[in-house]
C-alpha cells in the first residue's frame, strides 16, 4: 500500500512539474525565470548541498532545460515542406534531444548516490578458495612478472590462493604457425613465461587456438581450476597487497552476489593529459566513470564487470556457460547476462591496483573503438531496454551505458550545424538573437552547472567535450560499421608502454588541422558577413558564437595529437621508503628511495659523495617491505647522478639476477593503494564553471599555438630508445 502511495504521489508530482514546464509565458518571463533559477543552482552549489538539497539543484536544472526541450520542438523547426531546410533541422534536432536524453539517464543513475560500500572481515578459516587469472597476449616478461609478483603478495591466507597466467601469446595454434617468425617467437614466449611462472610459484596455462579471445582465454581457465571466487587482472594491472582484503568479504554477506568491481587506476597519463601536461593537476577523464557513475550504478544493482580489477562467483559464470562472448566487451555482456538471471553486483570505490593506459593517440583511439563498437553490440545483440530478467532500474543504467556510444553522430552534427548557415544559408534553426539570449544560453549554462554539480571534482569544464571531439572522426566510422554489420568487430589488445624518441605529429592527427582550418575560415566569414549584412547581427552572433566554440575545442585537440617525446618505456610512481646502499666496494649509506617503477627507482643518499657512485655503476638496494620485513638485495646499476646542496641523487635501473627480485620492486611499486588514492584526491578539486571555463580557453589558445609549431617544423615520428 505505501508503494502504491508513494507512486501516485510521484505520478501527481510529475504531472504537476510537466504542466508548469508546458505552460506558455512570454520570452521575458522565461528569462526571468531561468536566471533565477541559475541564481539558485550557483548559490545551491556554492553552500555544497547534498541530500535533499542536490534533488532541489537537479530540479531546478531540469525544469530550465525541459522547458527548452519543449519550446525547440514546437517553436524552432521549419516547415516540412522546405525539405532542404527541414531534413537538416530535424537531424540537429534530433542530436539535441539525443543529448538531454542521455543527461537525463545519466541523472537517473548518479542523482542520489548510495554510501561507500565497507567489506566485513571474515575468519581466515571461513574465506573461500580463490583463483586469480592474468589474461595476457603480447606483453613482456617484466610486465607480466611484476603483475604476478603482485597478485602473490596479495594478504590472505596461505594455500587458499592460486595465481595463474592465461598465456594466448603461446597457444599450439600460434607455436605451429606456418610463418617460421611466428612460431619461433611462441614457442620461445611459452618456455620463457613457463619458467617464470616456475620460479614466481604461478600456474601457467595456454590452449589448442585463440578462439573468442580474452572470453575463451578465460573459460578454458575454468575447465581447469575449481576455487570459489575468480580475480581477474589484465597484465598491466597490478593489486596492492589490500585487495582481497577489500573485496572478498562481501560474498560472505550476499550469496546472490556475483561481481565485486573496483577502479582502474592508471599510473601513466593518457594522450590528452601526456599532450596537455595536465596529468598532475586535472583529474583523469576516466575518474568520472570509475569514482561516481559505477558508483551511482551500484545503487542500482547494474555495476557491470570492466574486464579487470574485479572478483566474480564462479558459480555464477559457470551458469551463463563461462564468459560470454557474443560481443567484443565480453567483460559488461557477461554482467548483463547475470543481471538478468537474478544475480546482484557490488561497487568498491577505493583503487585497488595500479595499471597502464595507452599513452599516444592512436592506441588511444584502437581502445576508444573497440569499447564503443562492444556496447553497441551489446545494444543490438541483447536490447537492455527490453531484456527479460532485468528491473527497470538495470534496463534505464545499460542503456545508459549502450546509448552513449553513439555521441560521435551527435557530435559531428554541432560541428557541422553552423556551417550550414553560414556557407549554404540553411534555415535549420529558426530563431531570433533575442530568442537565442533567452532560450540557448541559458539551457547551456544550466546543463554546464548540473554537469559540475554533478561531477566536477571528477571532470573539469568543457575536457570531456575535448574528448569527446578527439574521437569522432574515427568512432563515427566504427560505429556505423558496427551498426552496418554488428558481427564484424574482432577483439584487439591495446598496446601500452610505447615509446617516442622525437615529438611529432600524430600518425592520424592531421584530419584535425583540416577541420580547425575550415573552423577558422567559418569564422572569417561569420565576421564579413556581419559587416556587410548589419541586420544579421544578432543571429550571426548566435550561429558564430557557436562555431568559435567549436573552434576553441578543435584548437585543444591540436595539442592532443601533437605529441610529446616520451622516452620512458616504464612510469614512476613517487614514494618516499627508506633504504640501505651498499655500493660495490662494500660501503653501505642510508638513502631513501624517491620514486620507482617496474624498471629503475630515483634513490637520494645521505653522507656520500657523487664520485662514490659513477655512472654504470653497481650497486644493492635493501629497504623495510610493506610487511615490515627487510627485504634482500636489490641490484641496481647507476644511470646518472647529481648532487643538490650536498646530497646526492642517483637514478638506477634495476639488475634483476634472480626472479624472486620481482617481488620486491612489485612491493615497491604496487603494494600500498593509499598513495593511489591521496593522489586522486590531490586533483580531485572543484574549480566551479567559471573558472573552468577561463581555464579551458587559455589551455585551448596555448595548445593551438603548439600544434601549428609542432606542424611547422615537421617532426618525424619514431619508436626507437627507452629509459627505465
Amino acid at each position: 500500500m505505501k508503494k502504491l502511495g508513494a507512486g501516485l504521489l510521484w505520478a501527481i508530482l510529475l504531472v504537476i512539474f510537466f504542466s508548469l514546464i508546458t505552460v506558455p509565458v512570454s520570452m521575458q518571463a522565461h528569462l526571468v525565470f531561468t536566471c533565477f533559477v541559475i541564481l539558485m543552482m550557483v548559490t545551491l552549489k556554492t553552500l555544497r548541498v547534498e541530500g535533499a538539497g542536490r534533488i532541489i539543484v537537479i530540479s531546478l536544472g531540469m525544469s530550465v532545460i525541459l522547458r527548452y526541450a519543449y519550446w525547440r520542438t514546437t517553436s524552432t523547426l521549419p516547415p516540412v515542406n522546405q525539405l532542404e531546410n527541414f531534413i537538416p533541422a530535424i537531424m540537429l534536432y534530433s542530436a539535441e534531444m539525443y543529448g538531454i536524453g542521455m543527461l537525463c539517464l545519466g541523472l537517473f543513475v548518479v542523482a542520489n548516490l548510495p554510501e561507500p560500500r565497507i567489506c566485513p572481515e571474515v575468519p581466515d578459516d571461513e574465506l573461500p578458495t580463490i583463483d586469480v587469472y592474468v589474461p595476457t597476449y603480447n606483453e613482456d616478461k617484466v610486465m607480466l612478472a611484476t603483475t604476478l609478483a603482485a597478485a602473490k603478495s596479495m594478504e590472505y591466507p596461505p594455500g587458499k590462493v592460486t595465481v595463474w597466467l592465461l598465456d594466448d601469446g603461446g597457444t599450439d595454434q600460434k607455436c605451429n604457425a606456418e610463418d617460421a617468425v611466428t612460431s619461433t617467437a611462441a614457442r620461445e614466449r611459452r618456455a620463457e613465461l613457463t619458467k617464470l611462472c616456475e620460479e614466481l610459484g604461478v600456474r601457467y596455462i595456454t590452449r589448442e587456438r585463440n578462439v573468442h579471445a580474452k572470453a575463451g582465454n578465460m573459460n578454458n581457465a575454468l575447465e581447469h581450476s575449481s576455487s570459489e571466487l575468480l580475480v581477474i587482472f589484465d597484465a598491466d594491472h597490478a593489486p596492492a597487497r589490500n585487495f582481497l582484503k577489500e573485496t572478498i568479504g562481501l560474498f560472505s554477506k550476499d550469496e546472490k552476489l556475483f561481481l565485486v568491481q573496483t577502479p582502474h587506476f592508471f599510473i601513466n597519463p593518457d594522450p590528452v593529459e601526456r599532450n596537455l601536461g595536465t596529468f598532475n593537476t586535472m583529474p583523469s577523464e576516466n575518474e568520472m566513470f570509475n569514482n561516481i557513475i559505477l558508483q551511482g550504478l551500484d545503487k542500482w544493482n547494474a555495476v557491470f564487470f570492466c574486464g579487470s580489477a574485479a572478483v566474480l562467483r564462479r558459480v555464477a559464470v559457470e551458469s551463463n556457460g563461462g564468459f560470454s562472448h557474443n560481443t567484443i566487451t565480453e567483460d559488461c555482456e557477461t554482467a548483463l547476462n547475470l543481471h538478468s538471471r537474478g544475480w546482484r553486483s557490488a561497487y568498491v570505490g577505493k583503487p585497488l591496483i595500479a595499471g597502464l593506459q595507452p599513452e599516444t593517440y592512436a592506441n588511444f583511439i584502437g581502445q576508444q573503438s573497440r569499447w564503443g563498437q562492444g556496447m553497441l553490440q551489446i545494444m543490438m545483440f541483447y536490447f537492455p531496454p527490453l531484456k527479460s530478467g532485468l528491473t527497470l532500474a538495470q534496463r534505464l543504467c545499460y542503456t545508459s551505458s549502450g546509448l552513449y556510444w553513439l555521441f560521435p553522430l551527435p557530435r559531428t552534427l554541432f560541428l557541422i550545424s553552423p556551417l550550414l548557415f553560414i556557407f549554404l544559408n540553411l534555415k535549420i534553426f529558426v530563431i531570433s538573437g533575442a530568442e537565442f539570449l533567452a532560450y540557448v544560453i541559458p539551457y547551456m549554462i544550466v546543463n554546464l552547472l548540473i554537469q559540475n554539480y554533478l561531477y566536477g571534482k571528477r571532470r573539469w569544464p568543457w575536457v570531456s567535450d575535448l574528448y569527446e571531439y578527439i574521437q569522432i572522426i574515427y568512432l563515427l566510422p566504427a560505429i556505423i560499421s558496427v551498426v552496418m554489420n554488428p558481427r564484424k568487430p574482432s577483439f584487439r589488445v591495446t598496446a601500452k608502454n610505447e615509446v617516442q624518441e622525437e615529438d611529432r605529429i600524430s600518425e592520424i592527427g592531421m584530419p584535425f588541422f583540416l577541420l580547425y582550418a575550415v573552423f577558422a575560415l567559418t569564422f572569417i566569414v561569420s565576421v564579413v558577413t556581419v559587416f556587410m549584412y548589419p541586420h544579421m547581427l544578432g543571429l550571426m552572433i548566435a550561429v558564430g558564437g557557436w562555431n568559435v566554440l567549436n573552434l576553441v575545442i578543435a584548437g585543444g585537440a591540436l595539442g592532443v595529437v601533437s605529441e610529446r617525446r616520451n622516452l620512458r618505456r616504464t612510469h614512476r610512481v613517487n614514494i618516499e621508503r627508506r633504504c640501505e646502499i651498499t655500493l660495490e666496494s662494500g660501503t653501505a649509506y642510508a638513502g631513501t628511495i624517491e620514486d620507482v617503477s617496474i624498471g629503475g627507482s630515483s634513490i637520494r643518499i645521505a653522507g656520500a659523495k657523487l664520485k662514490d657512485v659513477p655512472k654504470g655503476s653497481m650497486i644493492s638496494v635493501s629497504f623495510e617491505m610493506s610487511d615490515h620485513k627487510v627485504s634482500g638485495p636489490l641490484p641496481m646499476i647507476v644511470r646518472g647522478g647529481r648532487q643538490v646542496d650536498g646530497v646526492v641523487h642517483i637514478g638506477c635501473e634495476f639488475n634483476v639476477t634472480q626472479t624472486s627480485q620481482y617481488f620486491l620492486i612489485s612491493d615497491l611499486v604496487f603494494a600500498n593503494s593509499d598513495k593511489w588514492q591521496k593522489f586522486q584526491n590531490s586533483r580531485a578539486v572543484d574549480i566551479g564553471l567559471l573558472r573552468g571555463t577561463l581555464w579551458f580557453i587559455r589551455i585551448a589558445l596555448y595548445q593551438t599555438g603548439r600544434g601549428f609549431a609542432f606542424l611547422l617544423s615537421k617532426t618525424k615520428p619514431s619508436s626507437t630508445g627507452a629509459k627505465s
